[in-house]
């Protein structure tokens, strides 16, 4: 298990120093070329580089990472770049800041982008992050007993365990990124179980770095394209409509990257389903404007059934039907006990 772990991080090391070597050829040499199709074009080969590089990953996690923030991420970002929009225009005064707003899912703290509200004080955070720490080495162990559990079950034991596992992840990372490198982690999820409506739960609450990335390359410049020709109404329904579609395919190449099998299209048509209820939602809302309002205590588990049913029906089958749920499990046990055998 050490070999494989250790041959593992190796793959993932190199993986990771080849794609700086990559953002440094965009920094150096292709941010010096016009916007537009020039620049477009010398960045495809890195585009390409970055789609294959998590393909030599075979853990789940660290092919996940890598796909999410190479794959997805960054090349979204790249796109952007391409034509002088988004994260990394104007361009970066020091390469390292390129790197990590290219590659990672944060932003330069500065005093437009920061939080004017009340932040949560640190000893609640912690309080929090021993909590959901807590939690997740409770359903770690309840996955020994996965084989006496009905499949509801091991689906809410999975759905909150990757709710877990990300929030504790950032809450980790997220301290020193701001105090030692002056960042700001784009945040993941903003009490998702609060949400009230399928536009609030996506647009607010669930995966927001996601929806920070596709709303500029997707939303936006589909809008823009039709407005001038179905109006302002119909633009934005198609444009929820794209950004659902881009959103599901890219899933689905995760999905592939992950488990190493042929797509069944469950989780782009999960998406769809997703895409056409909140294109629904907004046009009425629209039409209702303040006239008539769903009550909160109606709203609000609505919202929440809807997505935990759609997800169970479409979203998480190819996870559970390939044991990606007990790979995750092992994968982290492995950790704790390659930790323990380092001490």
């Amino acid at each position: 298990m050490k070999e494989t772990m250790e041959g593992e991080a190796e793959r993932f090391i190199k993986a990771w120093i080849i794609a700086i070597i990559c953002l440094c050829y965009c920094y150096y040499a292709a941010a010096k070329i016009p916007k537009g199709i020039l620049r477009l074009l010398s960045l495809l080969p890195v585009v390409y580089i970055f789609i294959i590089l998590p393909l030599n990953l075979t853990s789940a996690h660290l092919c996940c990472i890598t796909t999410y923030l190479l794959l997805w991420l960054a090349n979204f970002k790249l796109l952007l770049f391409a034509f002088d929009h988004g994260p990394l225009s104007p361009l970066p005064p020091k390469l390292f800041h390129f790197i990590t707003l290219a590659s990672l899912p944060i932003k330069l703290k500065t005093k437009n982008n920061s939080n004017p509200s009340p932040q949560t004080s640190l000893f609640t955070r912690s309080i929090l992050l021993v909590v959901k720490i807590l939690l997740m080495a409770i359903i770690l162990h309840s996955y020994k007993y996965k084989h006496l559990m009905h499949s509801y079950v091991v689906f809410a034991l999975y759905f909150s365990l990757t709710y877990l596992l990300v929030e504790i992840s950032q809450a980790m990372y997220s301290i020193p990124a701001r105090a030692l490198f002056g960042f700001e982690l784009d945040p993941q999820f903003n009490e998702p179980y609060l949400s009230t409506t399928l536009q609030d739960f996506w647009s607010r609450r669930w995966n927001i770095m996601v929806r920070n990335i596709l709303h500029p390359t997707v939303y936006f410049p589909t809008r823009c394209f039709f407005m001038p020709i179905i109006g302002s109404s119909g633009a934005t329904l198609i444009a929820i409509m794209a950004t659902f579609l881009v959103s599901g395919l890219m899933h689905e190449i995760l999905f592939y990257y992950v488990i190493r099998v042929n797509p069944t299209w469950e989780v782009t048509c999960f998406f769809i389903l997703h895409g056409v209820c909140s294109a629904i939602e907004v046009a009425v809302k629209k039409v209702a404007k303040d006239r008539w309002r769903v009550p909160v205590v109606v709203s609000r588990p609505f919202t929440i059934a809807f997505v935990a049913v759609t997800s169970y029906w479409l979203f998480f089958p190819q996870i559970l039907r390939n044991g990606i749920d007990d790979k995750v499990r092992r994968e982290l046990l492995n950790i704790v006990d390659f930790v323990k055998g380092t001490n």
